[in-house]
């Protein structure tokens, strides 16, 4: 089956087609580095990075491209108050969003480029645009795009420009907070913005005099700097940026270098935190550390994120991240019933069995490969997989049988990037087995078996452990 992807432009599902000669081209807006990501951000960046990992599944060779903010107006502004330069600054962030990408599994991108390192390139798109006519320089050496020159602008979030009034507010319907304009335009939007005094000494030299780019102009000449000119496949993003930003790049990018700018757009729905808009003033803007502290596991925040459907906006609640654990440990328990049918370890099953295997046939997991295929319905993979462990297969299959399903099962997790036997919530000095019955306690208990969870419990303390609960997970303490 074909990987089916909705294209924002066009408002349909489109064929993804693996170009002849070159790499797929799959270009992603970062992150703004100025503070830890939240939830919500990783959201986007985790079902961008489950869209890569199904075409490489599906044998596509994917040139991945994915940005660093490191010069806007919050960059600026939060360097200043901490009083470190804009590189240590962002630097900092920088690192800390690679920890974070690493702790969740996602895939490093082919190219990461960086806003500032582009500044030359940024600088000559402004001139070219001036030269066309299509931008122009105000008294204080700002340069604005003029947005009524491009006469298919607004094509992408169907605007009809005689309604457009402001770029004062993202297609997610937030007030526009990426980029701070010093004036409220009536349609034209920043190229390049003079220098302030707050600025402090990040500022650059420009044929209009000294200033810094607008946060629209570096994502256009990145793409056209890491893709070599050429036109892009695919561009992805959180909602929000669908308008002003996407809209923005395509207007610049298309009136300079008189090509399409991109063939396929894809769009990640916001985040809510229990039913409540994300927010600084409501203290929900959750970051991964703050999550693992309460013991949560990333390969559960993981999960929780990816499991819905991306066009449609998820409600994250802490009974949902439990129940993601919960959901991985039924996993990690039917692949380890399938190793022990061949006589094979967790290791094995890590090292031999999760990755892009290419199947041409996925058994019992066709219809799980086929949810991934079609837009990346998650959720019907995911109902797929369960729906197989529910049925309990594995006394029925013969060992060729059981290693093709190992196989079409490595590949899907591979897929969704679940790294199965490795969470560190519950890591004390236990043995194996008894944190594998531990888990069984737990999940029995989630799911109201209390006489199971009673009994198990028991089976422990035979054992030599005592159990603790808290709201969120289990801890293991051996007996004197």
């Amino acid at each position: 089956m074909p990987v089916k992807l909705y294209d924002t432009l066009t408002r349909t599902n489109q064929t993804l087609s693996q170009p002849t000669g070159r790499p797929f081209y799959f270009y992603c807006c970062g992150p703004t580095v100025y503070g830890p990501a939240h939830i919500g951000n990783f959201r986007t960046f985790l079902i961008q990075d489950v869209l890569r990992r199904v075409l490489e599944v599906d044998g596509f060779k994917v040139k991945h491209v994915r940005n660093i903010t490191d010069v806007d107006d919050k960059t600026i502004r939060e360097s200043q108050a901490n009083k470190q330069s804009l590189k240590t600054f962002t630097e900092h962030w920088t690192e800390k969003f690679h920890t974070d990408c690493q702790s969740l599994n996602l895939l490093p991108p082919s190219i990461e480029p960086k806003a500032v390192d582009h500044i030359g390139e940024q600088i000559q798109l402004v001139e070219k645009l001036i030269e066309k006519n299509q931008a122009y320089v105000e008294k204080d050496g700002s340069v604005y795009f003029r947005v009524h020159s491009c006469c298919d602008y607004g094509k992408l979030n169907r605007i009809d420009q005689s309604e457009l009034k402001t770029q004062s507010e993202t297609s997610s319907g937030n007030t526009n907070l990426a980029d701070e304009y010093d004036r409220e335009s009536i349609s034209d939007f920043a190229l390049w913005k003079a220098r302030k005094d707050e600025d402090g000494d990040n500022f650059w030299t420009s044929p209009w005099g000294e200033g810094r780019p607008g946060w629209h102009l570096e994502c256009s000449a990145m793409v056209h700097s890491t893709f070599e000119g050429q036109t892009i496949d695919l561009h992805g993003g959180g909602i929000d940026l669908c308008f002003p930003h996407h809209e923005n790049e395509i207007a610049q990018s298309q009136s300079a270098y008189e090509q399409t700018f991109c063939t396929h757009w894809f769009h990640s729905a916001h985040l809510r935190v229990e039913n409540k808009k994300m927010s600084k003033s409501l203290g929900n803007l959750y970051t991964l550390d703050e999550l693992v502290a309460e013991k949560h596991s990333p390969v559960a925040l993981r999960y929780t994120l990816i499991a819905s459907s991306y066009r449609q906006p998820l409600n994250f609640t802490f009974d949902g991240l439990r129940a993601s654990e919960s959901a991985l440990n039924k996993i990690e328990r039917f692949t380890e019933a399938l190793l022990e049918k061949n006589n094979l370890n967790k290791e094995q099953f890590n090292e031999d069995f999760v990755t892009t295997h290419q199947l041409k046939d996925y058994g019992l997991l066709k219809n799980a490969w086929e949810g991934l295929s079609n837009n990346l319905n998650t959720s019907a993979c995911l109902g797929s997989l369960f729906g197989l462990i529910g049925s309990n297969p594995i006394s029925k299959l013969n060992s060729t049988e059981t290693e093709n399903l190992l196989k079409a099962l490595g590949s899907i997790l591979y897929a969704l990037g679940l790294q199965l036997f490795s969470n560190p919530a519950q890591a004390s000095e236990a043995p194996q087995a008894i944190l594998d019955l531990a888990k069984e306690r737990w999940e029995a208990k989630q799911n109201k078996d209390y006489a199971t969870a009673d009994s198990l419990r028991k089976n422990l303390q035979n054992k030599g452990w005592d159990i603790k609960d808290t709201p969120t997970h289990f801890e293991l303490f051996p007996l004197n």
